[in-house]
C-alpha cells in the first residue's frame, strides 16, 4: 500500500494548471500592452517630430515670403530709378541739339524772310513765317539740308496772303527733322 496515494491530487493539478493558465494569459496582456504602447510611443514621438519640423518650415517659409516682399519693393524701387537715370541721360544728351537746333535755325536764315511759329514733337520740327519770295524759301530748305543738326526739310505750303496788299508776303509752311547725336558728340567745337 505505500505506492498508493489518496490526496485529490488531480484537483491540485487542475489548480496547478489553471494557475499557470493565468499567468500565461496575463503574460500576454502585459506584452501585447507594452507592445502596444512601444508601438504609440514611437508613432507619437515620430508626430511631433514631424510637427516640430513643419513649424520650422512654415517659419522659414514667413522669413522668405518677407525677404521676397523686400525684394519686389527694391526691384521696384531700382526699376523706377533706372527709369529716371534713362530720362536725365536722354535729357542730357538731347541738351546740347536744342543749342545747335535754334543756333542752326538763326545762321540759316536768309535776309527777306522771318519765322512766325515753331513746332517740335520728338525730332519733326514744323516751321512757320512769312518770306519776300519763293526762291528764298528754297534758299531756306537748302541751308537746312546742308546743317549736320538738321535733315529732310519738306515744304507743306506757300502762299500769299491776299489780305496784306501792301507786302504782298509769302506765307509758308514746312518741315524738318532734327538730328540726335549721342551725348556731346559736336559740343567739342565749342570746348564744352
Amino acid at each position: 500500500m505505500a505506492g498508493l496515494n489518496l490526496l485529490p491530487w488531480r484537483e491540485a493539478a487542475r489548480k496547478e494548471s489553471q494557475k499557470k493558465f493565468v499567468v500565461m494569459v496575463v503574460g500576454a496582456i502585459v506584452v501585447a500592452a507594452s507592445t502596444v504602447f512601444g508601438v504609440f510611443s514611437f508613432y507619437q514621438d515620430q508626430i511631433n517630430k514631424q510637427d516640430n519640423r513643419n513649424k520650422y518650415l512654415q517659419a522659414e517659409i514667413k522669413t522668405l515670403d518677407k525677404t521676397i516682399a523686400e525684394i519686389k519693393k527694391l526691384d521696384v524701387t531700382r526699376k523706377a530709378l533706372l527709369d529716371r537715370i534713362t530720362i536725365i541721360e536722354g535729357l542730357q544728351s538731347t541738351r546740347p541739339g536744342i543749342v545747335h537746333l535754334f543756333d542752326e535755325m538763326v545762321k540759316s536764315l536768309p535776309k527777306g524772310m522771318y519765322l512766325t511759329s515753331l513746332e517740335q514733337k520728338k525730332t519733326k520740327i514744323k516751321l512757320e513765317g512769312k518770306a519776300e519770295s519763293n526762291a528764298r524759301v528754297s534758299s531756306y530748305m537748302n541751308r537746312l539740308d546742308m546743317s549736320p543738326w538738321l535733315s529732310s526739310s519738306a515744304l507743306n505750303i506757300i502762299s500769299i496772303d491776299t489780305r496784306e496788299k501792301t507786302d504782298r508776303l509769302r506765307n509758308f509752311s514746312l518741315s524738318v527733322t532734327q538730328l540726335l547725336k549721342p551725348g556731346g558728340e559736336g559740343d567739342s567745337d565749342n570746348g564744352n
